[in-house]
């Protein structure tokens, strides 16, 4: 059973760059650079915004259209997914496509806040039972999460 994080907003908006002025310089200088920390800050592979680079070459050499940059698009939404951020896949493509810079800065402003101020879910179980051998688990008994145990 996963414990659900309750929903909430993205601690920054996606134009607040003054909350933040290094990172939107570091972003305005070196946009790469930016998306390439925010990758390893999630826990990806650090070069992976640079397939946003390399695949409109590469699908327009084939005669393929493609406007969604697929890292910038697949972090935002694996963020947004692993702390319960608000938001639907469309507002995520739309974000991606027309302020990928934006919300690259939006990404790593919002793991700086995670990092500074963890989300600590405790999980309260009950104590195993002991029971001796031979004798059946009582009525009701829970014997893995979410399997009930009956005694006949």
């Amino acid at each position: 059973m996963a414990l659900q994080i309750p929903p909430s907003d993205w601690n920054t908006g996606l134009f607040d760059c003054c909350d933040d002025m290094k990172t939107c310089c570091y972003g305005f200088w070196c946009c790469p650079c930016l998306a390439c920390t925010v990758s390893g800050r999630f826990g990806e592979n650090r070069c992976l915004p640079l397939c946003d680079m390399l695949t409109p070459a590469i699908t327009a050499a084939c005669g393929l259209p493609l406007c969604v940059p697929p890292a910038a698009l697949s972090l935002r939404v694996g963020i947004r997914h692993r702390y319960g951020i608000k938001g639907s896949h469309c507002n995520d493509i739309a974000t991606s496509c027309f302020c990928e810079w934006c919300s690259w800065c939006q990404m790593n402003r919002e793991l700086k806040y995670r990092k500074k101020h963890p989300t600590v879910i405790v999980n309260v179980q009950p104590p195993p039972v002991m029971m001796a051998p031979g004798n059946p688990p009582p009525a009701g008994f829970m014997g893995q999460p979410g399997v009930v145990m009956t005694s006949y």
